[in-house]
């Protein structure tokens, strides 16, 4: 089983960028618990993270075509306007699932939409980077066919 994890704009400032909403875990510490994770569940992890929105849209064309089985995303500010990214993701036929480390919803009101949320399976967000680990477990029950 493979799962994609698409990590968006502004991520790869984790453990640096305002820690009260986003903690202290780097990009690399989560995606090393997200390998480990996913060497329990018996899936390989793969990472992905860009800052720009063509990029991001070019990585989910490849996975089209890839053995795929599973997307988690964090697109971060992407989430909240992004049609592009959108689109783009539409185009996946395996389970999505959007996460977030902050609590969207409790915070400002742009945040409250995400433009990914008629195609994705689930949401997943406030845990800080325990979200991750959530959606990953998340992804592999639903890429097992498991509601």
């Amino acid at each position: 089983m493979k799962i994609l994890v698409l990590h968006g704009i502004n991520l790869n400032m984790f453990g640096k960028r305002d820690p009260a909403q986003y903690g202290t875990l780097t990009l690399a510490q989560i995606n090393e618990q997200l390998q480990a994770l996913g060497a329990e569940l018996g899936a390989q992890v793969e990472c992905f993270q860009t800052n720009h929105e063509g990029a991001m849209c070019e990585r989910i064309h490849a996975a089209h075509g890839e053995e795929i089985d599973a997307v988690l995303i964090n697109a971060g500010a992407w989430t909240h306007y992004s049609y592009g990214i959108r689109d783009a993701l539409a185009i996946l036929a395996v389970p999505i699932v959007e996460l977030h480390m902050s609590h969207v919803h409790a915070r400002e009101a742009f945040r409250h939409v995400s433009v990914f949320a008629d195609i994705v399976r689930g949401q997943i967000s406030g845990f800080g980077g325990e979200s991750y680990l959530l959606a990953l477990r998340a992804a592999v029950k639903l890429a097992q066919g498991k509601p």
